[in-house]
């Protein structure tokens, strides 16, 4: 563990700080005072991306580091999910920013790097985006599971789905994300190395991830309503795939490839 005690540090524990704040006084049911920090919570984020982007020159999203300060500004997609889907979890999100922050400040090196010409393209931003969106929406997706399997359920009067409904729904939001930033990196990869699949570890376990969403759509179609609790189980292990995909793939010594950019 690393502590950093510079600009980019600082905006980092204080982004956390304003996150768990809005957490807790949400958690104590004041749901506005909630709200506004998050929101400056979100803005101190921003500017912790910026800066980080005015520092090494290139839009960050190269390494670990820089992927976790980008999942740190979660709010614009935890505000869709409220107002657009009816999707809950709202207090659960500010918790997701403080957890995705922890790696940036406290794990990964903010050293800067030069960035390689195979990232040197057009495709290097929407592809590293349109994922991380989508992890984003998943995570959001396995709390809902997590509280279907538990019977969390709406309280009376509030307008949102229950958590089953909303596990699909952010799944349902997700996954042609996950499937454009595929498709993306198999044309970059065509660009790149001349192919568009090289059988690389991280290349297959994104396709293992977005292989176990499709079994959840799948089995849900099939058999859902019968067993909800295997839909939410199910979204769980989409989520470890992801995890797995996102983490081990890149930290393991097991997994050797050419996208390994901790």
């Amino acid at each position: 563990m690393e502590i950093k005690p510079t600009t980019q540090g600082v905006l980092i524990y204080v982004t956390m700080a304003v996150y768990l704040q809005a957490f807790i006084v949400s958690l104590l049911g004041r749901r506005k005072v909630g709200h506004a920090l998050y929101l400056i919570g979100f803005v101190v984020a921003a500017v912790s991306w910026g800066y980080r982007w005015y520092h090494v020159g290139h839009v960050p999203l190269q390494n670990l580091f820089e992927v976790f300060l980008f999942l740190g500004m979660i709010y614009p997609l935890s505000l869709f999910c409220r107002r657009v889907l009816r999707v809950g979890g709202y207090t659960a999100d500010m918790m997701i920013g403080v957890i995705v922050l922890f790696p940036a400040g406290f794990v990964f090196s903010a050293r800067p790097q030069q960035l390689p010409p195979a990232l040197q393209s057009w495709l290097f931003t929407p592809h590293v985006a349109v994922y991380m969106m989508s992890y984003i929406l998943m995570a959001k997706a396995t709390v809902q599971a997590v509280c279907q399997l538990i019977g969390l359920n709406p309280k009376p009067g509030e307008d949102i789905l229950a958590p089953e409904q909303a596990t699909y729904r952010m799944i349902y939001a997700g996954f042609p994300l996950l499937t454009l930033g595929l498709i993306l990196g198999s044309y970059w990869g065509k660009q790149a190395w001349g192919d568009y699949w090289a059988w690389d570890p991280k290349e297959l376990w994104s396709l293992v991830s977005w292989l176990a969403f499709l079994i959840y759509f799948h089995f849900r179609y099939m058999f859902g309503k019968k067993h909800p609790n295997i839909n939410s189980v199910l979204a769980i292990l989409g989520m470890v795939a992801i995890i797995i995909t996102l983490l081990w793939v890149n930290l393991s010594k097991l997994f050797p490839g050419m996208h390994s950019y901790a």
